[in-house]
């Protein structure tokens, strides 16, 4: 019988945000998978727990997730962390948890800390429809053609986005959506100088020229205005009717159908299909 994969979330910034459960359940398993063993030893030693650790990260995701399938195969029980937040969110564990579902591998994901669903409940921007786009690529040209395929987007969208490519990416966002679209830039968020920046992205784009940012940052930004579909009109009406009448329609069932599928009124629609015989 194999064992289980559980993909353990970890603090964000904030110590305080580990939960029993992923406390116990890092102390439970034969052994932890690790982007950076060096940073979660420190998470383990706040915890005082020991663990055997293996390294899983961006670039090992097929050697090690072939290694850490064949231990869980044999019945260990493995917990995924990421060095912050909820592993195969944005992250290379959706491979290994990918590898697991494709073998029968039963997989366990523990709630707790991301930052996208932090930063989106405290932008103020609406948030009963989103999308989440994670990073946006280093190459600009790549970037844009990312930004300009979201442009009648209707939902709230996510980005992260690193400090040293802040100001490049704002100045994209604005060609994208227009420098008036709203935004919130969270910051280092539940770290002690979190902050939540609500504005425009015309305004993002100055303030962050004459402030260097600082920390890492989730981009939320408001979904386009709903386009109004243009109403029918009679004269659309008209046509639709000569259209069904050259297929063999008559007069009436013409206009019943036309009215029907323009939401015209179908005894204006008459009158004026009579009128126009």
């Amino acid at each position: 019988m194999s064992g289980t994969l559980y993909l353990v979330p970890t603090p964000i910034g904030n110590l305080g945000d580990i939960s029993q459960r992923m406390a116990d359940t890092l102390e439970q398993v034969d052994f932890i998978a690790a982007e950076d063993t060096r940073v979660s030893v420190k998470l383990l030693n706040h915890l005082e727990i020991k663990k055997p650790m293996v390294s899983y990260y961006r670039h090992n995701t097929e050697s090690s997730g072939a290694a850490i399938l064949e231990r869980l195969m044999a019945g260990e029980n493995c917990a995924l962390v990421t060095d912050a937040g909820t592993p195969a969110i944005s992250d290379p564990g959706e491979e290994l948890v990918a590898l697991c579902a494709q073998a029968g591998v039963p997989v366990v994901s523990i709630p707790g800390p991301c930052a996208l669903v932090t930063a989106l409940a405290a932008s103020g921007q609406p948030t009963g429809r989103f999308t989440f786009e994670g990073f946006l690529a280093m190459n600009k040209k790549k970037r844009r053609r990312h930004l300009e395929s979201l442009q009648g987007e209707e939902r709230t969208m996510i980005f992260y986005e690193a400090p040293h490519k802040l100001c490049a990416t704002l100045e994209d966002l604005a060609a994208a959506f227009g420098e008036d679209r709203p935004l919130s830039l969270c910051r280092e968020l539940t770290k002690l100088h979190e902050e939540v920046r609500r504005t425009t992205l015309r305004e993002a784009v100055a303030y962050y020229r004459e402030n260097p940012p600082k920390g890492e940052f989730v981009l939320v930004v408001r979904g386009a205005e709903p386009q109004e579909e243009a109403c029918a009109t009679l004269e659309d009406g008209l046509e639709r009717v000569r259209a069904l009448r050259e297929q063999g329609a008559s007069l009436r069932d013409a206009v019943k159908q036309a009215a029907a599928q323009l939401g015209l009124s179908r005894n204006e629609l008459y009158d004026r299909a009579v009128k126009d015989r």
